[in-house]
């Protein structure tokens, strides 16, 4: 059994105990590499479409290739998508300079209507441990209290794969089946199996995504990776941070930590 393999079984051990515990929940997908990953592993552990709901937070200022490919996919793989939306007309959210408002309104708040709505009791999502510091201190089943925030600092054991946390009335749980997985073992994977990835992270002029979100808060870095041998060749040698690009990390210390307790992905 190969690294890989070890990986994408635990995670889908992951994803099946999630869903023999709670039948209400959801997938979130960015339309990124690691939640098309996940949704990946989603269909290979019930070999088809998810059994509940695949949801992308839109906040209107997606990139064009992530709307077409997520419209594409959502067809192609038969999904069941939720798109969950603020309920501020994007002409009032708050400005792109002020990004904790703006990503605490954009997405956060719109998840939080979606969960008020459905009263889902969990959330799978695709986040990894080696991608931000403040991931690092996630759990694979992690609570969300009734405000929607994230105690890292009081969080459950996991013990010998004991996962004991179960969403109380008015709380949720994010599950991540994926904190194991470094960003070099998701494009191995993306080309051990196929998997279909927007074009923004292959190089174009010289330049690519390493991590998209918001067109308006990401710049792509410096790379003439143009194929997926090409970008494992590049992540193998470079020292440049996965998130380089993405402004919400920047704008003040701790950022991605306040949004996170937030209830931010």
């Amino acid at each position: 059994m190969t690294d890989l393999d070890e990986l994408e079984n635990k995670s889908i051990y992951l994803i099946r105990e999630a869903y023999a515990r709670h039948r209400n929940m959801a997938m979130l997908w960015s339309i990124g590499k690691d939640s098309t990953a996940l949704l990946w592993l989603v269909r290979k552990a019930f070999f088809g479409p998810p059994p509940f709901p695949v949801v992308h937070i839109d906040t209107g200022r997606k990139f064009r290739e992530i709307y077409e490919f997520r419209d594409r996919f959502a067809a192609e793989w038969n999904l069941n998508l939720l798109i969950a939306r603020s309920g501020r007309a994007l002409e009032s959210a708050p400005s792109f300079a002020d990004k904790l408002a703006c990503c605490t309104e954009l997405k956060t708040n719109a998840l939080k209507r979606l969960i008020a709505e459905r009263r889902f009791e969990a959330l799978l999502l695709a986040i990894r441990r080696d991608e931000h510091g403040i991931r690092a201190k996630e759990r694979f089943f992690s609570p969300r209290d009734s405000s929607f925030c994230w105690n890292y600092l009081d969080q459950p054991a996991e013990l010998w794969d004991q996962f004991g946390a179960a969403a109380d009335p008015d709380t949720h749980l994010r599950i991540h089946p994926m904190l194991d997985w470094r960003e070099l073992d998701i494009w191995r994977y993306i080309r051990r199996e196929g998997i279909p990835v927007t074009s923004l992270y292959f190089a174009r002029g010289g330049k690519r995504f390493r991590s998209i979100g918001c067109e308006c808060c990401c710049q792509p870095v410096e790379s003439d990776a143009a194929t997926l041998d090409d970008i494992i060749e590049e992540l193998r040698a470079t020292r440049i941070a996965e998130r380089a690009g993405r402004a919400q990390d920047k704008e003040q210390a701790f950022m991605m930590q306040k949004l996170r307790s937030l209830g931010y992905m």
